[in-house]
């Protein structure tokens, strides 16, 4: 269940992100990682409230999950929207190259995009991605904390948060990351359908 939640978060937010920047009009990604002298961008500042934030309480008042689904598919695609055409540049570039299996290519464009913004959530949840699939959980957590530092309503991070915990065994750790998500999503029903298996499977222990 929990892979297939994560999976499912994942690809929506990869499908997603490479919508940003029309393919026929990118450049060329580099064919070489890139310079190790990577320009740093000043401390980004707080953000200004956006849109989004009307459409996460949408989200969280919607009890239809069809039009929930919607809503969050809109969230998504805010969220990979960093306002920046270099980042999203990047983000595409790291997109294609995940697609392509070119890992460390893809970890070379994500490192510049955390440099670059790092304000931006959506750069460390894609790197949270890319390291869990090559295996590196603990890089993948540490990643995922960031997004929550800079948006703690990031449900995508909170699904991915969860279903790495319910791998390695931490089932509590990962009720409460999946309640988290639904004080978010509160009409997703595949995070209602984990909630009540681990309630049960932690009572069960219990007793």
């Amino acid at each position: 269940m929990s892979s297939l939640i994560l999976a499912a978060t994942l690809a929506a937010s990869s499908a997603l992100a490479q919508s940003i920047v029309p393919e026929t009009t990118l450049p060329a990604p580099p064919t070489t990682t890139a310079p190790q002298s990577t320009p740093v961008a000043p401390p980004a500042g707080p953000r200004t409230p956006k849109p989004i934030d009307s459409l996460f309480e949408a989200l969280k008042r919607e009890r239809n999950p069809e039009r929930a689904r919607g809503i969050a598919s809109q969230i998504i695609a805010d969220l990979n929207d960093s306002g920046s055409a270099t980042v999203n540049l990047l983000m595409q570039w790291a997109a294609a190259a995940i697609k392509e299996k070119r890992n460390a290519a893809a970890l070379d464009f994500l490192d510049q995009v955390t440099v670059l913004d790092p304000g931006y959530p959506e750069g460390w949840n894609r790197r949270a991605t890319l390291h869990y699939t090559m295996g590196n959980a603990r890089k993948s957590m540490a990643d995922i904390a960031e997004v929550l530092k800079r948006e703690p309503r990031h449900f995508g991070a909170l699904a991915g948060m969860a279903g790495i915990l319910m791998e390695t065994g931490k089932d509590e750790l990962a009720l409460k990351a999946w309640e988290d998500y639904l004080t978010i999503y509160p009409a997703d029903r595949d995070a209602q359908e984990a909630v009540a298996k681990l309630s049960e499977k932690i009572a069960g222990n219990r007793t």
